[in-house]
């Protein structure tokens, strides 16, 4: 199966690492990462915290994070989720009822409880634009 998980992981926590090893154990995963326009008109000055580049290493350094895409519009992200046609997309349970760019062109999609006080929002005393 073909699982999509998509997020800024501006600094890494419990949070993500148990999305993407969830994902993950669902079939291939493919991640997708907010650039670095795309985080700072979402979540404000200040944002992100590392650059993509860095970003992609920490990713890429998850034995389970196989694949990683970047976008930059909402439409290169509804894009790459119709290219990759997933099975299952993941999103974290803050995500229940909100809008989910793309989530059309999947067949379901999967809500993971969050860590209670895990956020990047909360780590870094951020409130910016993001309800996140």
């Amino acid at each position: 199966m073909k699982i999509w998980v998509n997020g800024t992981f501006d600094v890494l926590h419990l949070g993500h690492i148990r999305l993407l090893k969830h994902a993950a154990s669902l079939g291939d995963l493919r991640v997708g990462i907010d650039t670095d326009q795309r985080v700072k008109r979402l979540k404000g000055e200040g944002r992100p915290f590392n650059n993509l580049g860095e970003r992609i290493e920490f990713l890429s350094a998850l034995k389970f994070v196989k694949d990683i895409v970047t976008y930059t519009t909402d439409t290169e992200l509804e894009n790459h989720i119709k290219n990759y046609a997933p099975d299952i997309m993941v999103k974290g349970a803050d995500w229940k009822g909100g809008n989910i760019i793309g989530g059309r062109f999947v067949k379901d999609i999967v809500y993971i409880d969050m860590v209670d006080g895990k956020s990047t929002t909360k780590i870094l005393g951020y409130e910016g634009n993001s309800r996140r």
